[in-house]
């Protein structure tokens, strides 16, 4: 069995191979032709992105002629895939899908020790990868979506950093996105907290932390549509609890959190998740097939360090007022506090 039998049984075609298209020269008119999408996927895009061809186009048209004209943001990427992923996110509103592009690249500059040089090849980032920290099941569930599996137990704090953990991540994330059914149908989460140990949280500085889940859900381009938190213990709860303060009331609801591998396999099917949870597919040969897809997009992903926004004049948060004048309206004494009673316990 190889990755491609795999994805292919599905139902829902196989979408690793769409973004070959990109890189044909065809006409404007006909850049959707041959997306390889099936009908399934192109609906889910009607229906829940407003998304259709006409729609399509004139929004990255509109993006496109705003990247051309605005002095604040340099080498940005303006091919389709790289602009639906905002569009997309976004539901086509091209006024936020543009707000998240500047928040996105600002929080790549803030945080370059936690978003940059994403080469699946660097050291602690491979080793990561070969241990089984975080990688995308290769079996889309009835949906159609691609499961992202991390146990905490393969991150060793000892060896890697925060930095490491942020990167490994984007790493999966940015990856992932580079697809189009992907981009459409969003990501279900799944982590599993069995091992992990003060010493996994407190590598963690307080302020990255507060802003990468503050920031992470305004600024990154996914579609979350479920997180599933298993066998975590209950001095960690103190930090979920803390994080989930960070998001929106909506990504705050879908998260769920399981007793055991057992209570998670009636809310995910077993066959998206590796051997050793369930599943039919050993973690090591999701892995390998996993590191297939990085190579493919290895360049890709280096090349988005080329990015860069020379003023964050233009972001509005959330609420209106500057993003990065007062942490403690964040809830910087929330994290805080939550780091130190998990240190105590």
């Amino acid at each position: 069995m190889t990755t491609t039998k795999v994805i292919l049984s599905f139902p829902w075609g196989n979408s690793s191979n769409n973004n070959n298209n990109n890189n044909n020269e065809k006409s404007k008119a006909d850049s959707y032709q041959d997306t390889g999408l099936c009908e399934a996927v192109l609906k889910v895009a009607r229906k829940e992105l407003r998304e259709d061809k006409a729609i399509r186009e004139q929004a990255l048209e509109q993006m496109r002629e705003w990247l051309k004209q605005n002095q604040e943001i340099e080498n940005v990427r303006t091919d389709d895939l790289f602009l639906l992923k905002f569009l997309r996110t976004k539901k086509f509103s091209v006024f936020m899908a543009q707000q998240m592009v500047l928040k996105y690249l600002n929080l790549r500059k803030v945080h370059m020790h936690l978003m940059y040089e994403l080469d699946f090849l660097s050291p602690n980032l491979n080793k990561l990868i070969n241990n089984g920290y975080i990688f995308p099941s290769p079996v889309r569930d009835k949906h159609g979506r691609r499961l992202i599996i991390g146990f905490a137990r393969n991150f060793n704090p000892d060896e890697h950093t925060s930095s490491d953990m942020s990167r490994v991540h984007s790493l999966t994330y940015e990856t992932l996105q580079e697809d189009q059914q992907n981009q459409i149908v969003g990501f279900v989460h799944i982590g599993d907290f069995k091992g992990i140990t003060t010493a996994h949280v407190s590598c963690w500085n307080p302020t990255d932390f507060l802003r990468m889940m503050k920031w992470g859900e305004q600024s990154i381009p996914m579609r979350h549509k479920e997180v599933h938190l298993v066998n975590v213990p209950s001095a960690v709860k103190y930090v979920v609890d803390a994080g989930k303060s960070m998001v929106s009331k909506k990504m705050k609801d879908r998260f769920q959190v399981h007793v055991n591998v057992s209570d998670l396999c009636r809310k995910v099917d077993p066959a998206c998740l590796p051997k050793e949870m369930g599943g039919n597919i050993p973690m090591v040969e999701m892995i390998e097939w996993w590191k297939q897809e990085l190579a493919a997009k290895r360049d890709t992903l280096l090349a988005l360090d080329k990015m860069t926004i020379l003023s964050d004049g233009s972001i509005i948060s959330r609420n209106g007022t500057d993003r990065n004048n007062n942490e403690r309206a964040l809830g910087m004494e929330t994290i805080t506090g939550s780091f130190r009673k998990l240190e105590v316990d």
